[in-house]
């Protein structure tokens, strides 16, 4: 296993997802442009839902490329890491929609699956990562996520425990 690498990857991921999260705290309703441009599926609901927005992305890909060489990692591998846990998390939103879950609900694995799986996938070759890697990964995030996302919603970061 390739641990060090797998610790680079997990905290860059959640760098990725909690970007959004605490440019929400700081901005407000500020720079506020959702990502799906309030654009509707054919069942009738939204593509993504209201808290998913361009600033979140935005905010993700630039933090998690300025601490990518912090970790050791390439600011463009950073790039590619947010941009997988963006697209993970853009996926999460669009089953969630079409399953008529609102906006922000908890659906576990259905968030957390995506978000980790897809940047593991994008750096396996790059990394020379292994399946039992990817695994790992997979369950750390969810894992991991989970008892997070409880501490943080304590600390009055987040609205929801997750």
């Amino acid at each position: 296993m390739h641990l060090v690498q797998l610790l680079q990857i997990l905290f860059l991921m959640l760098l990725a997802n909690g970007a959004p999260v605490i440019a929400k705290r700081l901005f407000g309703r500020r720079y506020v442009y959702p990502v799906d441009a309030n654009m509707r599926f054919s069942d009738g609901r939204r593509l993504f839902g209201s808290s998913k927005t361009i600033r979140g992305v935005i905010c993700a890909l630039f933090v998690t490329a300025v601490a990518a060489p912090l970790v050791g990692l390439s600011v463009w591998l950073g790039l590619v890491i947010a941009a997988g846990a963006m697209a993970g998390d853009l996926l999460s939103s669009f089953t969630k929609r079409r399953l008529g879950l609102p906006a922000s609900s908890r659906a576990i694995p259905i968030d957390q699956v995506p978000e980790s799986l897809i940047p593991l996938l994008a750096c396996y070759a790059v990394l020379d990562l292994t399946v039992l890697d990817v695994i790992v990964g997979v369950l750390v995030f969810l894992i991991g996520g989970l008892l997070l996302s409880r501490l943080l919603f304590w600390l009055h970061v987040r609205d929801r425990p997750y």
